[in-house]
């Protein structure tokens, strides 16, 4: 058998050879520009120059080759999919010309075009290359795949020639430039190119940190993991390896901080001795070679020697660089500014760089260092690791051609490299040092090879490198590859040459541990010509003089593109072939037993041994995978000393017509007719004996066969081991390990084959080593298989001292299933000893056992080493798991599956588990199932089988903006496709307002896109031309309350569009006109008959922009291109565009545009434009003080500026909105200096020139509102600002008096500074519960200090009261009526009382509506309701002249803000109708102002068509007080009074995501389910529950401890928010879908509101046998699982070859499993079943079966799980409780027949669908003791192997 070995060893068979033609050369030429291309080449020399602009006869040259062939180039890489996962496919990168295709294809599939690129000039190279791109701190980094293409012609006419090679890293791009620094590195697409930092350690231990800038170094290599790069100095020839990373902030700083020193002779000087030391010990690094180029094309690029000019650089760069991340010009403007970036002062560290000054180019020294510019910060450093020795030998010329990191067998690393001129391959073994953090590299080992490559042989979980296409062992040759098809060298040799000796013949003799390496050298052997010189001299010999070396040109040039085991040989006549490397094993079972054996092995025995078995597995006409298994038993038992020839078992292996020596004398005898051999060799068989054994063979009473004894003598002699072998000292290790693999396989059903052959094994090692446990283990598992008796080998007594008995093997085998069985019985067993990375199973089933049925979660945190011990090389090793398994959670249902999931266990392990032992597995998931956590994984999700949480989870995952969306259908009608409102999701608001039309309704009041209709009658006395007057007149009217619309509809549609980026955003017009009946004419305000104001419409216009802008939902995919795209072509659409611009600063979209953008903006001049940008970055940047937003907003603020600035011109309207923008951007901050400038605005005096005399309430205002959002909330608490007393100046600006500070005469104005001042207060105290500060705000209480204030400030004051004293709000009227003055009740007839007393309620109605916005409250609604009938009541009065109907027609729209306020996104029909009647009224006292304020509460009302709601958070107050300040415009153009219009919409500040939509996760439609929502105890509720019907909104999350979707039509569901809210935000904020599951036999309620029509409510009233046997048809209402309907379908309905007793049987089983929803379930009941009736007709050749039965009726009457019932009584059975007592007294009737009638069955047998149904069988069952269970097994005596093994 040795012999054969040997043979076999010396060839390595290849795959089937395959042509290789690269598929984009075939794409290229049917390329639509390969004509042009053609063309092109065909254009004289004149028309070249003028297209190219080249200069002179060097650019028409350029285009002229030599070569007919046109240059290509190719790459190919293991396939990545979209996500980033390798699949199995290739892909390719192809060059040619000036194209560049990207294919890809796979094994089944040919290869398709991915991508294909044409450039305007020759490409030089194109790379595939990552960036790993970072979006926020906050959020995961994602890769961004990019292909880089680089173009010569580009390099040169762009002044680019620096320029040389791209290179490719996961993370980054390096580029490499001639002068100055010589290594650059870009981390992302836009950024800068910044310079390489280089750290290497000095002559005296330090190191110095410099910039890359030696000449000399080329990178022949870049890694990631590791993070590497490898250099080749070209002076001294070496090689050397650098590790990458980031630079540190203190290295930064060395680099850059010598740019003040300037070149001083000393840092030259010192800079160059460090130099000197570096050559001597390593180098810096200039990547010149591209490891996709091969060696000869890297040396003909012509390096360009003329000096480029030092303050140029590209174009492009510098223009990519402007475009970095925050789009910054301040950024990107010093990119042209060249060398100055870096500091040269301390890096010229050779005499020859300071020539580069002196370049033609270059500008004088003085311009090195202008102090204006700012350096290039470096981001990535290399550190010096390792450089190869200096030989006396080496060629000058000795740069790698190749370099690639590759490991063997025994998963050591080597970084290889490929040194063509001197025919070697160098490696270097390395590994990583304890602490991970750097590489320890060893000695250098040179190989001889014209080329390599590494192949990886994929062998289950590890990953092995080997080499073409020899294969080595380093010094050890393993192999020769042969190439079928290739033909073989014409060598003459003298066949009577002895024999060499093989490889393997020198294994024994211990050498250095490395690789399997490849040489292309020894290629020749293909043919089977023995090898011609002795291995020795593979140790010390280059074997130059070989004789086969010569012939090798005929055949292969080189290798290239290694993909995984594939790779191409390149032919000298030029064609390609494509080959494949065998895998080290094909079988499960073999890789499992390779991997078992080498883990348990020194690493040099393992090696050793895994390359002999490779050499025997992959030889030519090598195994087929059936028997590959045979051929490892021989293999593995020769290396241990057996003799398998003489052995009879092995003897008898079939090979299956494999060209194996074993068999090949039995295949080449020449007799044709057989003979008596023939028919012996099939009676030893072990096919032959297996099928005698069977049980079938007793039934049809065959006869067994007399065998003839063996004509061998030696078979019935005990056979001896023989010592001296490779394994035979690691016997006992080998055979443990093996069994543990046995017990493994045991827990997989789909490796039943695979256990049965390792038996066999198995067994004779075990009598071998004489363990009769282990023998009798393996005859209870397999009776008929392991025969008593057998063939024994006997190891010689003094010999066993030698054999190594490891610390862990145990003299009584490990079973798991007796180790789960003593669990479930509570008896204590042995730690369970597993092998990590191999019996992952075993480990998991006993701790999940552990953790479930032992229960004790302390003892499995504690103490997990008494339930299992890892095996290692030296001792078993107690293991302590208690990280792993405790999580934070309590309960062991939550920590279970989560547990499992960890391990990486899915269901598609659950399935493939034993039913026995996945049963407590089972029963754990099943109640995990029913209380599961919101926020697990999705991995968990899917195991405990909860789809609704799993596509919740995995939609959680989703990156921001790619939201969920439920499908908002657009509208259709022509009429509705322009008025803003036909993307809204009407889905969900069919299912929130389904009873009637009010989104109809809305939308009816809101659009303003289409003519309104102009209603006059034309009296007779009329004329024409008054008629036509009146109807226009009337139309102004009509026009004031149209303009007021887009404020409500931006409000109704908020949030509710993803625009596409392809096309502009729709904006509805704003439609002026009006149509009069009954001809419907069309009435036109242009046509001069009636005055109309100048620029009416331009806010209206701009309201229309901001009402389209909020409509993007803050979800969406969109850029500064897109912005900018959608800027108008004509001037009259600026307005909406300012508008526009404005939307997307509110939801957080402006921060994408440019910053150049931004200043092209402002330098227009635009007024609106100017507002619409400035509150729209600021509420971007809200509360950051961003720096760069504060210099923008400040140049439009004069007080901001410095004291002798230019006096800018700043429109008013624009210094209005910078200072409320500063109050934004320092919201919250308290920054001193913000406040103190802000405070002295509120009363800026009207000048010396009375510059600011007119329009100063709107920026007092402003001042005040900015001031109170610097200091939110802050109170008394203002750090820094006691000396500004800003509580106390508030004070006198609110009240008057005299003041030192501004005077108008003598007192403070306050008509201008009261209404900033009050609000400021109320801002600065809020919810603080100041009482000292809200008595300064009380409204006097005498008549005659009632008089000193005006009416409207009584408003701010009430209303600034009450939200300092935020706690004493009540809603109800008495609190209400509280406001008012007590002396003044009842004195009411005076006007200014009356307007006082209104002003005062309307305070506190407002407030009212700020303390419950959102909230839904009934006593709030209740109470402003009342407040709103009594205004409209008071307004009808006749006296209601005495208070004023302006001032009644301002108090109710207050009231009305507030009524929406706290019924936000309600969409509350009395309130709508409300707003209904005031939108009818157009006439009297009904001005542009109270319309506003009325469509602004219908917005309110709907917000967010009903997904959104108002928040009162501190910062939301403040918004809403901005957006709903009581004093509204008395026209469209009314700005300058008293508040800015476009603050109106800051209202989106307060506005937050609060809809919860249940989606059926089956048909991914909203639907209603049923929740309960728990709030939290307060000071005014004890913790209470409601119970709400979603979709519905949500109150605030804050007041909120649990929501919890309800049972019992959908899965319940709970989400703990005492935990945290971000989970439930995030689901709020992706459109609030939250994922629920119908239970089986459930409907929807839109299908069945009452729960009577529900197939359970039908068939489960009562449970009788017919009920349980329904029909089939009906299963689909049940269940929507593909598994159960087909089963349903084919093994439910009567078919001729089912008995009724089956059917009725799979039915009811059926019914169980749907109506229990446990699908899972179904396979085990019928294996159950199958078991029974295979134990009946005696048909059970082993006891897995039986051992599963045992372990099920063990769990069931375990303690933990009596214990379970008992504490939770509700609890549903796993398995059907009736079921359990039928298996065990079915069982028992079966052994009982046995004992009976001499063993024969005794008909009319009770089957088990019978038992089911039958009561009196249960019932007996039930009184059935175990015992007799256990009699009878223990009792029979012609199957007591059988039964006593489960026993």
């Amino acid at each position: 058998m040795s012999n054969f070995y040997e043979e076999r060893a010396t060839m390595i068979a290849a795959g089937d050879l395959q042509e290789f033609v690269p598929f984009g050369r075939d794409h290229c030429k049917h390329h639509p520009n390969a004509l042009n291309l053609q063309l092109r080449q065909l254009q004289p020399a004149s028309e070249l120059w003028s297209s190219d602009g080249a200069a002179g006869l060097v650019g028409s040259l350029q285009e002229v080759t030599i070569h007919e062939k046109q240059k290509e180039s190719w790459q190919l890489r293991k396939g990545v999919s979209e996500i980033g996962e390798e699949v199995d496919y290739d892909e390719e990168l192809y060059v040619a010309g000036n194209m560049v295709i990207w294919s890809k294809g796979s094994k089944s599939q040919a290869l398709a075009v991915y991508k294909a690129f044409t450039v305007d000039s020759p490409v030089q190279q194109a790379l595939w290359c990552d960036f790993i791109i970072s979006q926020d701190k906050s959020e995961k980094a994602y890769i961004e795949k990019c292909i880089c293409i680089l173009q010569s012609s580009k390099v040169q006419n762009l002044h680019m020639n620096g320029f040389i090679l791209c290179w490719r890293l996961t993370d980054y791009l390096f580029i490499t430039r001639e002068p100055l620094p010589t290594m650059f590195s870009m981390l992302h697409p836009l950024d800068e190119i910044t310079p390489l930092v280089c750290k290497s350690g000095s002559l005296f231990g330090s190191s110095r940190v410099q910039y890359v800038v030696d000449h000399a170094m080329k990178i022949v290599f870049l890694n990631t993991d590791p993070s590497i790069i490898m250099t080749y100095d070209t002076v001294q020839s070496l090689h050397s390896v650098w590790a990458l990373r980031r630079v540190k902030t203190e290295e930064e700083n060395v680099v850059l901080k010598f740019s003040e020193q300037g070149g001083t002779p000393q840092n030259v000087a010192s800079s160059s001795s460090l130099t000197a030391h570096l050559r001597s010990l390593s180098k810096g690094d200039s990547p010149v070679a591209s490891p996709f180029q091969n060696y000869s094309s890297i040396h003909s690029q012509s390096r360009s020697t003329s000096s480029p000019s030092l303050h140029s650089r590209s174009p492009s760069i510098s223009n990519m660089a402007a475009l970095s991340r925050a789009h910054s010009p301040a950024l990107g403007v010093h990119s042209f500014s060249g060398v100055q970036r870096f500091n040269l002062s301390s890096h010229n560290q050779s005499p020859k760089r300071h020539s580069i000054s002196h370049s033609p180019n270059s500008n004088s020294n003085g311009s090195f260092f202008a102090p204006e510019t700012e350096p290039i910060v470096p981001e990535l450093c290399i550190d010096h690791l390792w450089t190869e020795t200096i030989t006396n030998i080496r060629e000058k010329n000795s740069q790698a051609s190749k370099v690639f990191i590759t490991s063997d067998l025994c998963g050591q690393k080597f970084l290889c490299f490929l040194v063509e001129s001197e025919l070697q391959l160098r490696c270097v073994k390395f590994q990583e040092s304890n602490d991970k953090t750097q590489l320890i590299f060893g000695s250098i080992t040179n190989i001889h090879a014209k080329d390599a490559a590494p192949v990886e042989v994929n062998a289950g979980t590890y990953l092995e490198t080997l080499k073409i296409i020899m294969f080595y062992n380093l010094h050890r040759l393993v192999g020769k590859v042969f190439i079928p098809g290739l033909p073989a060298p014409s060598l003459t040799m003298s066949n009577t040459m002895p024999r060499p000796s093989t490889p393997l013949d020198s294994i024994s003799t211990p050498k250095p541990l490395s690789k399997l390496l490849g040489s292309l050298d020894e290629v020749v052997l293909f043919s089977p010509v023995p090898e011609l010189r002795d291995s020795s001299k593979l140790h010390d010999s280059l074997y130059n003089e070989d004789c086969t070396f010569q012939q090798l040109g005929t055949y292969i040039h080189s290798i290239r593109d290694p993909v995984c085991n594939r790779v191409t040989l390149e032919l000298s006549n030029g064609s390609m072939v494509r080959i494949t490397i065998p895998e080290i094993a094909t079988s499960e079972l073999v890789q499992t037993c390779l991997q078992a054996i080498k883990f348990i092995l020194p690493k040099e025995i393992a090696v050793q041994m895994l390359v002999k078995w490779y050499s025997v597995h992959s030889a030519p006409g090598g195994p087929s995978y059936h028997s590959e298994w045979n051929l490892f038993v021989t293999c593995l038992m020769n290396m241990m000393g057996y003799n398998t020839d003489r052995l009879a078992w092995t003897r008898n292996f079939d090979f299956e017509g494999s060209l194996s020596p074993v068999i090949a004398p039995k295949k080449a005898r020449p007799s044709e007719t057989g003979s008596d051999d023939d028919w012996e060799y099939l009676l030893n068989s072990d096919y032959h004996q297996n099928v005698e054994s069977h049980l079938l063979n007793r039934s049809l009473c065959l006869s067994p066969l007399e065998v003839s004894q063996m004509k061998d003598e030696d078979f019935s002699q005990n056979l001896i081991l023989d010592s001296s072998t490779l394994l035979f000292t690691h016997i006992p290790a080998i055979f443990f390990v093996l069994h543990l693999v046995y017990e493994e396989l045991k827990l997989n059903t789909l490796m039943g084959e695979g256990i049965r052959s390792l038996v066999g094994l198995l067994v004779q090692l075990a009598r071998d080593l004489k363990l009769e446990p282990y023998v009798d283990h393996y005859y209870r598992d397999y009776p008929t298989l392991v025969r008593t008796a057998g063939q024994v080998c006997t190891i010689d007594q003094g010999q066993t001292g030698f054999m190594h008995h490891p610390s862990f093997f145990t003299s009584e085998p490990p079973s798991i299933y007796h180790w789960v069985s003593s669990c479930l019985k509570g008896e204590g067993m042995p730690p369970y000893p597993y092998l990590p990375g191999i019996c992952e199973r075993s480990r998991l089933v006993v701790l999940s056992i552990a953790l479930y049925i032992l229960g004790n979660e302390s003892s499995v945190s504690e103490e997990s080493s008494q339930y299992l011990s890892r095996i290692t090389i030296g001792k078993s090793m107690m293991i302590n798991l208690s990280q792993r398994i405790i999580g934070t959670v309590a309960g062991l249902n939550e920590k279970f599956s989560p547990f499992l999931s960890s391990q990486g266990f899915t269901l598609r392990d659950l399935e493939t588990l034993p039913f026995g032992i996945a049963l407590p597995i089972r029963d754990a998931i099943y109640h995990c199932r029913e209380q599961p956590a919101s926020d697990w994984p999705e991995a968990v999700c899917l195991l405990i089988g909860r789809q609704d949480l799993s596509k919740q989870a995995c939609e959680g995952n989703l990156p921001k903006g790619k939201s969920v969306s439920i499908n908002v259908p657009s509208g259709t009608e022509t009429e509705e496709e322009d008025d803003g409102m036909n993307d809204m999701n009407q889905e969900v608001m069919s299912l929130i307002w389904s009873e009637d039309l009010r989104v109809q309704d809305v939308r009816r009041l809101l659009q303003s896109a289409h003519p309104v209709r102009v209603n006059v009658v034309q009296y007779p006395e009329l004329s024409d031309h008054e008629f036509i007057e009146e109807k226009e007149n009337r139309l102004l009217q009509l026009c004031q309350r149209t303009m007021a619309l887009p404020v409500g509809r931006g409000m109704f549609t908020l949030f509710s569009y993803h625009p596409v980026p392809t096309e502009p955003l729709p904006i509805p017009k704003l439609n002026l006109t009006g149509r009069a009946p009954p001809r419907n004419t069309t009435v036109d305000l242009n046509s001069g008959n009636i005055d109309v104001p100048p620029n009416m419409t331009s806010w209206a216009s701009f309201h229309n922009g901001v009402a389209a802008g909020l409509k993007i939902a803050p979800a969406s995919q969109i850029d500064s291109a897109w912005i900018v795209y959608n800027k108008p072509k004509h001037a009259e659409l600026a307005n909406e565009y300012a508008g526009f611009l404005m939307a997307l600063g509110l939801n957080g979209h402006l921060t994408k545009l440019a910053t150049l953008n931004i200043h092209d903006y402002l330098t227009k001049g635009h007024e609106m434009t100017s507002i619409g940008l400035l509150l729209g970055v600021s509420a971007a940047k809200l509360g950051t003080m961003d720096m760069s937003i504060t210099r923008l907003l400040s140049i439009h603020i004069p007080a901001l500026l410095p004291p002798t600035s230019t006096e800018l011109d700043v429109p008013h309207n624009v210094q209005v909105a910078a200072v409320v923008g500063i109050g934004l951007v320092y919201q919250g901050t308290a920054h001193r200096h913000t406040a103190e400038v802000l405070l002295a605005e509120i009363g800026r005096p009207p000048g010396p020139e009375m510059e600011y005399c007119t329009d100063r309430e709107s920026y007092s205002l402003a001042a005040g509102l900015a001031l109170g959002m610097v200091c939110l909330g802050h109170g008394s608490n203002l750090i820094g600002m006691s000396d500004l007393n800003v509580p106390e100046q508030l004070y006198q600006y609110m009240v008057g008096g005299h003041s030192y500070q501004i005077k108008e005469g003598d007192t403070i104005n306050v008509d201008v500074t009261c209404p900033g001042a009050t609000l400021a207060l109320a801002m600065i105290y809020l919810k603080t519960n100041n009482r000292s500060i809200a008595d300064w705000l009380r409204a006097p209480d005498t008549m005659y200090l009632l008089d000193f204030v005006k009416p409207e400030f009584l408003l701010l004051r009430t209303l600034a009261r009450c939200l300092i004293l935020w706690d004493d709000i009540l809603p109800n009227s008495k609190w209400v009526d509280s406001n008012v003055p007590q002396e003044t009740i009842g004195k009411m007839t005076r006007t200014r009382l009356r307007r006082a007393h209104v002003y005062i309620i309307a305070g506190a109605c407002l407030s009212l509506g700020f303390r419950f916005a959102g909230s839904e409250n009934l006593s709030a609604f209740n109470c402003l309701h009342k407040f709103a009938k009594d205004f409209m009541t008071y307004l009808s009065a006749p006296n209601a002249s005495v208070t004023g109907p302006y001032n009644l027609e301002t108090c109710l729209s207050v009231v009305l803000l507030s009524l929406a306020m706290v019924m936000a996104g309600s969409g509350n029909l009395k309130v709508l109708q409300l707003c209904r009647f005031l939108h009818m009224k157009t006439g009297g006292e009904m001005n542009y102002g109270f319309h506003l304020a009325h469509h602004m509460a219908l917005g309110l009302l709907f917000l967010g068509g009903g997904r959104y709601s108002l928040s009162t958070s501190n910062s939301s107050i403040a918004a809403l007080l901005c957006a709903l300040y009581p004093h509204f415009p008395a026209h469209s153009t009314d700005n300058r009074r008293y508040h800015l219009q476009a603050l109106r919409h800051l209202y989106v500040l307060a506005a937050e995501p609060r809809l919860l939509v249940p989606v059926d996760v089956d048909t991914n439609m909203p639907c209603y389910a049923l929740l309960e929502v728990t709030y939290k105890g307060t000071q005014w509720y004890e913790q209470t529950k409601e119970e709400l019907m979603a979709p519905t909104l949500l109150p605030e999350l804050h007041l909120l401890k649990q929501i919890k979707v309800k049972g019992p039509r959908y899965w319940e569901l709970l989400i703990d928010l005492s935990k945290g809210t971000q989970h439930l935000k995030s689901i709020l904020s992706k459109d609030g879908v939250l994922y629920v599951k119908l239970r089986a036999g459930q409907l929807s309620y839109k299908e069945d509101p009452m729960g009577w029509q529900s197939l359970l409510a039908q068939t489960v009233a009562n449970r009788n046998s017919e009920a349980r046997a329904f029909k089939p048809e009906t299963i689909s209402a049940f269940t929507s699982d593909p598994a159960l309907l087909s089963f349903a379908e084919y093994f439910c309905k009567p078919t001729v070859n089912m008995g009724q007793e089956i059917l009725d049987l799979f039915s009811s089983v059926l019914y169980e499993c749907v109506t229990q929803e446990t699908p899972e379930m179904l396979p085990a009941y019928i294996a159950m079943d199958q078991a029974m009736r295979r134990l009946g007709r005696r048909e059970m050749s082993e006891t897995s079966e039986l051992w599963q039965i045992k372990l099920v009726l063990e769990f069931f009457s375990s303690r933990s799980h009596q214990e379970r019932l008992q504490n939770h009584p509700k609890r549903g059975l796993f398995m059907n409780s009736e079921f359990l007592p039928v298996v065990k007294c079915t069982i028992d009737n079966t052994l009982d027949q046995w004992l009976q009638g001499n063993n024969s069955i005794v008909p009319g047998t009770s089957s088990l669908a019978d038992l089911w149904n039958m009561n009196v069988m249960v019932s007996m069952a039930c009184s059935i003791s175990d015992s007799l269970l256990m009699r009878s097994f223990e009792t029979l005596a012609p199957f007591d192997v059988l039964l006593n093994s489960v026993c």
